[in-house]
């Protein structure tokens, strides 16, 4: 009922991901288990109706993999989240509607999030399936999330010149946190930002308001013909590829409807080669946790051009692909903890010169 398109092939595992669904509705319930269990990869073990039950259930079956909703009786999803993970680190799947609470539930340590469908659309329903699916495969691999402890808002004081670089900063799962993290550690005179997260579209523009709420930056969802300035971030939208453009002395970006590339839109490839290809010596690179290999290519060509490049290191990644990968192939420079990060990228941009 839920798929005419095949999934793609991979390395089938010895014992089935055991996931737990946790959903007040019964026919959602039911419509999550049917589902994901036509992955031969996936065992649900059983479905709970609020948090009381999920925990009793956890203690029963300890799942690998728990899918949760955030609108509950007895107790929310995000408050469940984070009075679970301290006693029980299970890699968390946010299935809700649309709304900027999931943002809190990755605050709480969830892995990732994936928007109900509309069920009277049996191609939103399928393709929601495909998605969570993948979420989940990707989640049985991630690490929890821990609360960043960092208190270097302030480390450049005022005044402190930065060099006139561009930064350039690539995530995917795990990644929204991440971003929020690094951004907040940095100063108001931080040379321009330009963001893509793999992430749906509406999220995004959800997103960059958080951000902008949140840090000293100016942050908005980007827009074609948007210009990147000292202390401003521009987010990728999402289902939409961003690139930059040189305009005279300064830059701007381009955003556009494109196919998939590497499996994503917005892609993290296509915004560093951009960089690489626009900005050169001049740019600093940042390639942050996520699956898959997306942005490996494209630091590696920002980094034969000149720039600087930093990844986040594999015991602060949620999922240690995406950094790995740039890694293994020499696009970073130096690997460093998501605590660390934004310090390091102050290093390089107060050094002298170009370096």
């Amino acid at each position: 009922m839920y798929f005419t398109r095949r999934l793609p092939k991979g390395t089938v595992s010895m014992r089935r991901i055991k996931v737990l669904i946790v959903d007040d509705s019964m026919i959602f319930r039911e419509m999550l288990a049917r589902g994901i269990s036509s992955d031969p990869n996936i065992e649900v073990v059983d479905k709970a109706i609020d948090p009381f039950d999920a925990r009793d259930k956890i203690l029963e079956y300890s799942p690998d993999v728990m899918t949760c909703d955030i609108e509950m009786p007895k107790m929310n999803g995000i408050e469940f989240i984070k009075r679970l993970l301290p006693q029980y680190p299970i890699p968390v799947i946010v299935v809700s509607s649309v709304s900027v609470a999931v943002f809190e539930a990755l605050k709480a340590g969830a892995v990732d999030f994936v928007t109900k469908p509309n069920v009277q659309s049996a191609q939103e329903v399928e393709g929601f399936m495909y998605e969570l699916i993948q979420k989940i495969k990707i989640a049985a691999k991630a690490k929890i999330p821990k609360p960043v402890q960092q208190s270097i808002a302030n480390v450049v004081e005022e005044g402190t010149s930065v060099n006139g670089r561009i930064i350039a900063i690539g995530a995917s799962t795990g990644g929204t946190e991440a971003v929020f993290n690094i951004l907040k550690g940095l100063p108001s005179q931080i040379p321009g930002i330009v963001v893509t997260q793999h992430i749906p579209p509406v999220f995004s523009k959800m997103f960059a308001d958080r951000l902008n709420e949140s840090t000293q930056l100016k942050v908005k969802e980007a827009q074609s013909g948007d210009y990147i300035d000292p202390g401003s971030v521009l987010i990728a939208p999402g289902g939409q590829h961003m690139r930059i453009k040189k305009a005279g002395d300064r830059f701007r970006v381009e955003c556009y409807v494109g196919d998939k590339v590497n499996g994503h839109c917005p892609s993290i490839d296509v915004l560093f080669e951009s960089v690489a290809k626009e900005v050169g010596k001049d740019a600093l690179g940042v390639i942050l946790t996520g699956m898959g290999y997306d942005g490996a290519k494209g630091l590696l060509t920002m980094r034969r051009k000149g720039a600087r490049t930093l990844g986040q290191d594999e015991k602060s990644s949620v999922v240690y692909g995406m950094p790995k990968v740039a890694f293994e192939i020499g696009a970073v420079e130096k690997q460093v903890s998501l605590e660390t990060m934004p310090r390091a990228i102050l290093a390089l941009l107060t050094r002298s010169g170009n370096g």
